[in-house]
């Protein structure tokens, strides 16, 4: 079957760069689309898909996009206009793989409309701005970002040569047939952090040995946000959602919140879950001089030179029992809460700097208060850490699974 990569452009300001790139993939041996999102004039060379076309599958009339010469929203009608265009070339089995090439403009058309289609689909953005701090543009998805070195502005034989690689690997990725969920293995996401790491470790080779194929998600917020897409997604049949760190970050104000929708998208789907506290006793910072002043005399550890660790209060506990409980109530499917007694973290040991039986019997009475009697939970006498715990919560997750 011949094989189809989508190209995204302005053709009015870059259809010179966008006929190169369509060139190179065609010497490649595969075919191409083109979908032009330019606004400003007329494409350099006839596009596949026109810009009307594209501003009519966003719901917006093309001559009063136009006539209105907003640039910023233009930029956002084409960025949804190409997504509802990409995302239906794909489910028809039309394209194989898409590229787009800009600034931060065409960046944001194209990254926008490649965040719609599915993990596993080839992905390639050439921008002036992959340098720098691409979440904004990425997100949870695996868009393959590439620094253009110089202005996408005419060609040179620096672009030139950054534009071939870029359609030499867009026409290989596009020609490659495997697609995720090839695996017959039911899928369990499990969250880690550097210090639950012997737990999900161990949890994560009992269920291996099981026959599930298991995704760990290191939760630093982009991680945690990972997670709860791709259960949003159906890829997922159970989590065993141990270190939910993220959730005090969120509260308190650290670096590495995943947003105040964690701890939800399991619940809504209604798939099986086993959460635990893991790492619930500390607050994420970046280097000591980044501390905000509201936290002074607050107990520090440091993690490493770049990282600052901030231990919860009793008072922090509480209310992040509550927010779990609150949480987990609604869930639709079965739902365990599963509790270490001896500690929550490897810092949360007894002799350990984040030691503080205080600090987490204010979360346990919380959530023993706030949960809900659908919601199982266990205590034991044991260290998150300790392999027992580890067997206990994948024995929970596999029996809520096999149910």
């Amino acid at each position: 079957m011949q094989r189809t990569v989508a190209i995204v452009g302005t053709l009015d300001t870059k259809g010179h760069e966008y006929k190169f790139i369509k060139d190179r993939i065609d010497n490649h041996g595969v075919n191409s689309i083109i979908i032009d999102v330019g606004t400003g004039g007329e494409p350099l060379f006839p596009p596949d898909i026109t810009a009307r076309e594209v501003a009519e599958a966003a719901g917006v009339d093309f001559a009063e996009l136009k006539r209105k010469a907003d640039r910023g929203y233009s930029v956002e009608v084409m960025g949804r206009g190409a997504a509802v265009v990409l995302k239906k070339l794909q489910q028809d089995g039309r394209m194989h793989g898409v590229i787009s090439i800009g600034g931060s403009g065409g960046t944001s058309i194209g990254t926008t409309a490649m965040k719609t289609l599915p993990i596993g689909f080839p992905k390639m953005m050439v921008s002036t701005i992959a340098s720098g701090d691409t979440r904004q543009y990425v997100g949870t998805k695996d868009i393959t970002m590439m620094n253009s070195v110089v202005d996408i502005a005419g060609l040179n034989a620096i672009l030139e040569s950054i534009l071939s690689n870029a359609a030499a690997a867009i026409a290989a990725m596009a020609k490659e047939e495997m697609a995720v969920g090839d695996s017959n293995k039911p899928i369990v996401a499990a969250t880690m952090f550097g210090v639950t790491t012997p737990c999900v470790s161990k949890a994560r080779e009992i269920l291996e040995r099981e026959g599930y194929e298991v995704l760990v998600f290191h939760t630093t917020g982009s991680g945690g946000i990972a997670m709860e897409d791709l259960i949003a997604g159906g890829f997922i049949r159970g989590v065993l959602d141990i270190t939910t760190t993220e959730l005090a970050d969120e509260l308190v104000g650290g670096v590495l919140t995943a947003g105040p929708e964690r701890l939800e998208a399991a619940g809504k789907k209604g798939i099986p879950q086993v959460v635990g506290p893991g790492a619930l006793d500390m607050v994420n910072f970046w280097a000591p001089g980044t501390m905000p002043e509201r936290f002074k005399g607050r107990l520090l550890y440091q993690h490493n030179p770049q990282v600052t660790l901030m231990r919860t209060t009793k008072e922090e506990n509480r209310k992040l029992g509550r927010i779990i409980a609150q949480k987990l109530n609604k869930a639709k499917g079965p739902t365990v809460f599963i509790w270490p007694q001896r500690g929550i973290s490897l810092l949360d040991k007894e002799g350990q700097p984040f030691h503080n039986p205080e600090a987490d019997k204010a979360l346990i009475d919380s959530l023993r208060e706030n949960l809900e009697g659908r919601v199982k939970l266990i205590e034991m006498d044991l260290d998150i850490n300790d392999d027992r715990f580890a067997a206990e919560a994948v024995n929970q997750l596999i029996k809520l699974l096999k149910k």
